[in-house]
């Protein structure tokens, strides 16, 4: 995203908390192709691109253990890893550090 951060696989932000935690290095591999100008502030500001729809309807939904019309168990497929959290991602452009990012969006 437009920030540095990724949008991945539901635990790929678990992990990159849990390194940093550790004082272990974040790397990403990704093509520059996946660059988008977008700015999610949190897990529910994560767009489903291929589907054109919001992240809550990409979830999968299912009955909670007791019925209620208001209750339901969300099951994301995508998780948003903040920027703080990677140390440098690896491009067909060469390696960028997360803020190199937005400048690549602007050439």
């Amino acid at each position: 995203v437009e920030n540095g951060g990724v949008i991945s696989k539901v635990g790929t932000s678990q992990m990159a908390i849990i390194a940093s935690v550790c004082g272990k290095p974040v790397y990403v591999a990704s093509e520059s192709f996946k660059f988008v100008r977008q700015y999610p502030l949190n897990q529910r500001d994560i767009v489903a691109y291929a589907k054109g729809r919001d992240a809550r309807d990409d979830s999968a939904t299912v009955a909670a253990p007791f019925e209620h019309p208001l209750l339901t168990h969300e099951q994301p497929r995508r998780d948003y890893t903040p920027p703080k959290y990677i140390n440098l991602l690896f491009t067909d452009l060469g390696v960028l550090t997360p803020s190199a990012v937005s400048d690549e969006l602007i050439k």
